[in-house]
């Protein structure tokens, strides 16, 4: 059976929302254009300039759930974002010249126990995604459908913040790709390692309550804590819904 790309979606504030797709374009090492392009930095977070920098430095669905009910639209050409929450008022803003707004925003959805946000970061080409490389999750719909059965409900595809979805592998079969080359569309890709899930994973994102033990379906099902795995792209191109994915060597 082929394997289909079935979904797309960018982040483009780190654990602020997610942003369906129906096509990028993909540059050779870089994430997908604008995902995780800004994040909200804490007041106990120790940065390197503009430069990547790991998750705990950022306000995050792991530590404040209620992020995880987000969504998001960016207007590329204007850098306009719109940030959305079901109980929050509806924000308009440009990150880089009002920053001010969407820390204050992003504020009211963290826990008082939980480092307060301060500021907005911005990296360009490598995106603040919790790789140290600039990384496109790739994630199976069998896999997440796998794990839904075990928990016995539907999963919803936000909560795993992934990049591709992709319809026709069987369960786990993504875990056989390490190393090997794909093509999307017309632009290719190495995959480098699978990756290994936080706490933001057990959060409704319909709601942002937590509602699901995935850590420990994981654990308890395929002894691992693991879900989808990091693409590298390797070849500039166009990737679109429908296409098919494909291994090249």
């Amino acid at each position: 059976m082929a394997w289909t790309l079935s979904k797309i979606w960018r982040h483009p504030v780190k654990a602020h929302g997610t942003e369906a797709m129906d096509a990028v374009a993909i540059t050779a090492a870089a994430c997908l254009p604008y995902d995780r392009e800004w994040a909200i930095a804490h007041e106990a977070a120790k940065l390197d300039g503009g430069n990547w920098a790991k998750c705990g430095n950022f306000a995050r669905g792991a530590g404040s759930p209620s992020l995880m009910a987000i969504t998001a639209e960016l207007d590329e050409a204007t850098e306009t974002l719109t940030l959305r929450h079901p109980d929050m008022s509806d924000l308009v803003v440009r990150p880089d010249t009002n920053s001010v707004a969407l820390v204050a925003w992003s504020a009211q959805l963290v826990p008082e126990t939980r480092a307060t946000p301060t500021c907005v970061v911005r990296v360009t080409q490598h995106g603040m995604t919790d790789a140290p490389f600039p990384s496109i999750s790739l994630l199976n719909a069998s896999s997440n459908r796998a794990l839904g059965q075990k928990l016995g409900m539907e999963l919803d595809q936000r909560r795993w913040r992934g990049n591709f979805w992709v319809d026709g592998m069987a369960p786990w079969e993504e875990f056989d790709l390490i190393d090997k080359k794909l093509s999307i569309g017309t632009a290719e890709f190495v995959v480098s390692e699978r990756i290994t899930r936080c706490k933001a994973t057990t959060v409704d994102p319909n709601t942002g309550k937590r509602n699901a033990d995935t850590l420990g379906a994981l654990e308890d099902g395929w002894n691992h804590q693991d879900f989808g795995i990091y693409l590298q792209a390797t070849k500039d191109g166009v990737v679109t819904t429908g296409d098919v994915v494909q291994v090249i060597t």
